[in-house]
């Protein structure tokens, strides 16, 4: 029977007998819970150990978040309880207080020691046990804090790559459902041993998020398959986070596309279609949610018939792709009737059937566009994003291009996928790069890590440009030269000004035209990238990259 002990005790690094590992403070009171085990090897070799502790200092950065664990107990030691007893006087001393509560005899603290199924502990403790806790050495914690070290990054495995890796996600108009579809795949799949289960709180976890009922920045979750390992990104669907929603997309191997049969299809619908059309998502696989609230199956067929429809107007297969009908909020909650937790199943083996493999560019230079920057206390400089092409090894020199004239050396220090470690990061995997002698605020979203010497940026290119129609989405009336929109390129987005030739007055809705384009910022380009254009709050444009003009 596994019985759980709460070692609650003060430590600091004022003191030369006591240590705290990955926080530099004065002292501050933590709790490891661990599996009582009969022996000191068992304690000290057990993978399992859940091990957690808990700062209640307020100086110190929320972030640290567990990462104290204590090597040396001292006179500074509290007691090991549940019931919260203070020692007594008589047992200020550890070596007393540790000897009377690891006694081999059972019987002497019943209070102390209770499973949670049973009310007192009746497994003897081995003497090895009680000697190693009544000195104020004890090395079964030198070990614990080895396990804890790693806690202390955010890294708590080594990933292992037994399965194709594709990056899929979920899109679709706000409040359709998509994050409550992510929690339920990931509690389907948890059950199955196939995944971690990532509540609704835990996918969209910032205060915002919270207190508005809303998506805003995109959310990564892994999980598997039978045949696959999926990287999963929650995009918001409110149309004011649609450049999130960008960034999340030009991720994306594929996508599941969310939509309500009790509202049908809506404006992020179709703007979200327009934008995986842009961003070269290749196939899209739908899943008409709330089917619960819907009372004539009549009007789900319409539904559906739409959805097709928009598929087919944005050349996606859409008499081909399919559907998939149910409830996430069924499925989250373990409803095994028509709508509940089959057609997540179902849906998952969609995907595994629908989306093809990618062809991944594994022999060209390294390439990873930048999404997201974070500063880990003690590490250093982290940057996400997913490579795009070429591989990434630990110690491996790089170079930080975009945003300045010129690059930023830098070398990577390590890397991880899903809080996982990485010996080697391939094209499509979804990484954390520890950046060795960089600041926090000398990257930024938008910048591309690569191979030393191989990118270059530019701040103007040519290009080939789409004008969307209205009902596409996108302007009513034309535009002309020195029009100013904003410029979404890989993960970052810049004003630019667009300039046309001087045989063209201007570009109407509709039209194919060829530009000049010129950026605010220097940014890493190459020919045939693509990139969209957006305004007020909507796609106006897409367009490709067919020449990079050097500065003269």
């Amino acid at each position: 029977m596994a019985t759980n002990l709460i070692l609650r005790f003060r430590v600091g690094v004022s003191r030369p007998h006591t240590a705290a590992v990955g926080a530099a403070v004065p002292f501050c009171r933590a709790s490891v819970a661990v599996p009582f085990c009969s022996s000191i090897r068992d304690f000290s070799a057990s993978s399992s150990c859940a091990l957690s502790s808990r700062l209640v200092s307020p100086s110190l950065s929320p972030r640290l978040n567990a990462p104290v664990a204590c090597s040396q107990f001292s006179g500074l030691a509290r007691t090991v309880e549940r019931t919260g007893r203070r020692p007594a006087a008589s047992e200020s001393r550890p070596s007393r207080r540790f000897a009377s509560l690891f006694s081999s005899d059972s019987s002497s603290s019943p209070a102390l020691f209770s499973a949670s199924s049973t009310p007192a502990l009746h497994s003897p403790v081995s003497p090895a046990f009680s000697t190693a806790l009544s000195t104020s050495r004890v090395s079964a914690l030198a070990d614990c804090s080895r396990l804890l070290e790693a806690k202390r990054g955010f890294a708590v495995g080594v990933f292992q790559r037994t399965k194709p890796h594709l990056n899929i996600g979920t899109i679709g108009h706000v409040d359709h459902g998509k994050t409550t579809l992510t929690a339920a795949i990931t509690k389907v799949l948890a059950d199955m041993g196939q995944a971690d289960f990532k509540s609704y709180a835990e996918i969209d976890k910032s205060p915002e998020e919270q207190k508005r009922g809303i998506t805003i920045n995109a959310t990564h979750v892994e999980y598997e398959t039978s045949k696959r390992h999926y990287g999963h990104v929650d995009c918001p669907g409110h149309a004011d986070y649609v450049k999130n929603m960008i960034t999340g997309a030009a991720q994306m191997d594929g996508a599941i596309l969310v939509v309500s049969a009790y509202d049908g299809p809506m404006p992020q619908t179709r703007e979200h279609i327009l934008l995986s059309k842009q961003v070269g998502v290749p196939r899209l696989v739908v899943y008409l949610n709330k089917m619960d609230m819907v009372e004539d199956q009549e009007l789900v067929e319409l539904v559906e018939m739409e959805v097709r429809e928009l598929l087919s107007f944005y050349d996606f297969p859409g008499d081909d792709t399919p559907f998939v009908k149910g409830s996430a909020l069924k499925a989250l909650n373990g409803d095994t009737g028509e709508y509940g937790i089959k057609t997540i199943q179902d849906l998952m083996q969609a995907c595994d059937d629908f989306i093809p493999e990618p062809e991944r560019k594994a022999d060209l230079p390294l390439i990873i566009p930048v999404e997201s920057v974070l500063s880990i206390p003690g590490k250093g400089t982290v940057a996400t994003g997913r490579v795009e092409q070429g591989t990434a090894k630990p110690n491996e020199a790089i170079e930080i291009v975009g945003g300045r004239d010129k690059p930023l050396k830098a070398q990577i220090a390590a890397l991880e996928m899903f809080r996982k470690t990485l010996d080697d990061a391939q094209a499509g995997d979804q990484v954390g790069c520890l950046l060795k002698g960089i600041k926090r605020d000398e990257v930024k979203r938008g910048m591309v890590l690569g191979a030393p010497g191989y990118l270059k940026t530019f701040k103007k290119f040519e290009a080939d440009l789409y004008v969307l129609k209205e009902e596409e989405g996108g302007r009513k009336k034309p535009f002309f030269s020195h029009y100013r929109p904003q410029a979404f390129i890989r993960t970052g987005d810049m004003a630019c000004t667009i300039t046309l030739p001087e045989t063209t007055e201007m570009a109407m809705p509709g039209d194919r035209v060829s530009c000049t384009v010129e950026l605010l910022h220097p940014t890493a380009l190459h020919e045939g990238l693509r990139f969209a254009l957006r305004e007020g709050g909507r796609t106006v444009a897409s367009g490709i990259v067919t020449k990079p003009m050097p500065e003269k």
